[in-house]
C-alpha cells in the first residue's frame, strides 16, 4: 500500500512538471518570449552599436531623466509622465504637460519600463527608436514645451555636465540636442524589468502560482497573445477595433497612424499603469480584458476568464533595479531661466 502511495505521488508529481513543461511549449509557441538571464544575451537586445552602453552614459543619461529645468518651464522631466517609482507611467488618464495641458489627443502616457524592446514607439507609432523617442516630448508645446537651443544651452552652462559628457563620450564631445537625447535613451534602455512569468518560461515551475498558469492558458486560449507577444508582450502595431468599435472611440478624436494602426500596449507591469487604453478610459483592468476581447476578437471573456487573465498579469509585474534619486548639477548665471508662459 505504501508503495502504492509513493507511486502515485511521484506519477502526480511528474504529470504536474509534464503539464508546467506543456503551458511553457504552448506559451512560446504563441509567440511570447522571456527576457533573458544571462546577462550578455541581453546586452545584445538592449544596446545600440551606434552609441553603446556604458556606465557613465547611463548616470548621466539617469541625471538628464530626472532633470526638470530641460523643460521650458523648469518643473516637467522625463520621470514626471514616466514615473520610475512606480510603472513608469503617470497614473493620469492623459498625459499632462507645460501650463498643466492635457495631451490635445487624450493620449494616455506609455510606461517607459522595457521600452528597450517596443518595435514601435509613440501611439502611432512613428519611430521605431528610443533615441528618437526621447526628442519628441522635450519640444512638444504640451509635454516639456522646450526648443534644442533651450536644452543644449542648459546642459552646456552647467561644468558638471559637461564634464561627466567628456567622461562619457570623450574630451572632444559636442554636446548637442540629440547627445543630450542619446544619453538619456541610453539610459532608458536599461529600465528592463524580469518577472516571475520570465522566470516560468525560463524553466522555473514554482515561479509562478497555479492560478497565474490558469490565467497564462486562458491568455493563450482566447487569443490575446495575438497582438501581446514576444518579449514586450506588446510594442507592435496592430489595427484597432477590429470586431467593434471601441466604447470610448471618440475621446480625444485619435485615430492611429495613416493605416488605423495603433501600438499594442506592452502589458509587463500592466497592473501598475492603470488607467488603460490609448485614452486612458478603463480603470478596471477586468473591464479592459472584456473591452479588448470584444473590439479585437470578437470574444466574450466573462468575469472568471477576465480574472484569470488578471491573475496571470500579475505574474508579469517585475523586479526593478533601485533607483537612487539623482544630485544635479547647480546652474550657473547662463543658465536659461524658467519660462511658465
Amino acid at each position: 500500500m505504501k508503495n502504492k502511495i509513493v507511486l502515485s505521488v511521484a506519477v502526480l508529481a511528474t504529470t504536474l512538471m509534464a503539464s508546467d513543461a506543456e503551458l511553457r511549449t504552448m506559451a512560446k509557441q504563441a509567440g511570447l518570449k522571456a527576457i533573458p538571464t544571462d546577462k550578455a544575451e541581453l546586452n545584445k537586445l538592449i544596446d545600440n552599436p551606434k552609441n553603446p552602453i556604458t556606465s557613465e552614459k547611463i548616470e548621466l543619461g539617469k541625471k538628464l531623466y530626472f532633470d526638470p529645468r530641460l523643460s521650458k518651464s523648469g518643473l516637467i522631466s522625463c520621470n514626471t509622465c514616466h514615473n520610475l517609482s512606480f510603472g513608469g507611467a503617470d497614473g493620469v488618464p492623459a498625459a499632462t504637460g507645460h501650463k498643466w495641458a492635457a495631451n490635445p489627443s487624450h493620449l494616455n502616457s506609455p510606461t517607459v519600463y522595457n521600452s528597450v524592446f517596443f518595435n514601435s514607439q509613440f501611439w502611432d507609432g512613428r519611430d521605431p527608436h528610443l533615441e528618437a523617442q526621447a526628442q519628441g516630448p522635450a519640444q512638444a508645446d504640451v509635454e516639456m514645451a522646450a526648443t534644442p537651443k533651450h536644452i543644449e544651452g542648459v546642459v552646456n552652462s552647467m561644468p558638471e555636465y559637461v564634464e561627466e559628457f567628456k567622461k562619457a563620450y570623450g574630451k572632444d564631445v559636442k554636446i548637442t540636442f540629440e547627445k543630450v537625447t542619446d544619453t538619456i535613451a541610453t539610459f532608458e534602455r536599461t529600465l528592463v524589468t524580469p518577472s516571475a512569468f520570465d522566470d516560468f518560461l525560463n524553466g522555473d515551475d514554482k515561479a509562478m502560482t497555479p492560478a497565474q498558469k490558469d490565467g497564462l492558458k486562458t491568455f493563450i486560449d482566447k487569443g490575446c497573445a495575438t497582438c501581446h507577444t514576444d518579449i514586450a508582450l506588446g510594442g507592435s502595431m496592430n489595427a484597432f477595433g477590429i470586431t467593434g468599435e471601441y466604447k470610448y472611440q471618440d475621446v480625444g478624436g485619435f485615430k492611429g497612424d495613416k493605416n488605423g494602426m495603433v501600438k499594442v500596449p506592452t502589458l509587463r507591469n500592466i497592473t501598475q499603469t492603470a488607467p488603460y487604453f490609448h485614452n486612458g478610459q478603463f480603470w478596471d483592468i477586468k473591464d479592459a480584458i472584456k473591452e479588448m476581447g470584444r473590439i479585437q476578437l470578437a470574444a466574450d471573456i466573462n468575469d472568471k476568464e477576465a480574472a484569470s487573465i488578471e491573475a496571470f498579469m500579475t505574474s508579469l509585474d517585475g523586479r526593478k533595479e533601485p533607483i537612487v534619486l539623482p544630485q544635479l548639477p547647480n546652474p550657473t548665471a547662463s543658465t536659461p531661466k524658467p519660462d511658465l508662459n
